[in-house]
């Protein structure tokens, strides 16, 4: 049954949580209140999502479930790196099935995305196309003719604006047959025919030190990770990881893992009870043994002192 949902959310956990299709890490990198918005469209076989923040942050994301996904953005806005690409204003991501991601702004950003399970995709572009649309083994970047993508971005925005103001109309099964079967013919005019620049040999190297990275955080979500031992894990240099995070995540890898630290001193701050939960306690866990220096940086980041976060009501 065809459905759409608009959401609205301050908390950068719950907002990704509620993205469809795969798993989701926001990580804000500046201070200031979150805001993010979410247009969520499923149709009979394509499912399609706005998403739009007004911070800085980092999105990791992993898995999409059998369905081949293409991004792009919905509003011109500051720089966009996907993978360590940089995502231009008329470029649409294709991505790799299975395989993680980061994509970090420079800015506010509005993107939007569309998805169809892998099958469908295959079959639809050898029939429209003449062109296999197989995801990637990588993820590519694609740049349509500005025509293809500008008729794309407009029906992505009038779903979107349905959504909105009328969602009876994509609840009903036959109007969302039509926009569905429009929304696929502007995908494909932009996908088939197109050359895709395929990332470098570096690139694909950055993106496995970039995976390797990933696994040892997960590996160790409430310990204290040292730049010499995430190393030694990865099997690289310094410089190296350096560069990798410069170029993915837009900081520094010591940068990242102190923003990550406090995003989840901020979690188990917000979920601890008043009663039998510390301020000490939760920045040791998290490896912050200044405590002046903790609270200062978690101000600084989320605009409240740690303690304001956990006597907040539920």
């Amino acid at each position: 049954m065809p459905l759409s949902v608009v959401r609205t959310f301050c908390d950068p956990d719950e907002f990704s949580a509620s993205v469809r299709g795969a798993t989701l890490e926001t990580t804000i990198t500046e201070r200031g209140n979150f805001d993010a918005k979410q247009v969520r469209i499923d149709l009979h076989r394509l499912w399609m999502q706005r998403l739009s923040t007004d911070l800085r942050r980092i999105y990791h994301g992993d898995g999409w479930g059998g369905r081949a996904v293409i991004t792009f953005h919905t509003q011109t806005g500051p720089s966009v790196l996907h993978s360590g690409v940089e995502l231009h204003a008329n470029a649409i991501a294709r991505f790799s099935m299975g395989q993680s991601y980061y994509n970090h702004s420079a800015g506010p950003t509005s993107q939007g995305s569309m998805s169809l399970p892998v099958a469908d995709m295959v079959s639809i572009g050898a029939v429209m196309a003449g062109s296999d649309l197989t995801p990637p083994r990588d993820t590519l970047i694609f740049t349509p003719r500005p025509d293809t993508v500008a008729r794309l971005q407009r029906l992505h925005a009038a779903a979107a604006h349905l959504a909105e103001a009328a969602p009876e109309i994509i609840a009903n099964p036959d109007a969302a047959y039509g926009l569905e079967q429009a929304l696929i013919e502007a995908m494909v005019a932009c996908l088939g025919n197109n050359e895709a620049r395929e990332d470098s040999v570096a690139q694909r190297q950055h993106e496995l030190i970039m995976r390797r990275f990933r696994r040892v955080v997960e590996e160790n979500p409430g310990t204290p990770l040292y730049i010499p031992e995430l190393c030694k894990a990865i099997g690289v240099s310094e410089r190296t990881l350096r560069i990798c995070c410069q170029e993915q995540l837009g900081v520094g890898p010591k940068r990242y893992l102190l923003f990550r630290r406090l995003h989840l001193a901020r979690r188990a701050l917000r979920k601890g009870l008043p009663d039998t939960t510390t301020v000490t306690e939760t920045a040791t866990r998290y490896g912050f043994w200044h405590f002046g220096r903790f609270a200062g940086e978690y101000q600084s980041l989320f605009g409240e002192p740690p303690s304001s976060t956990l006597h907040r009501p539920p």
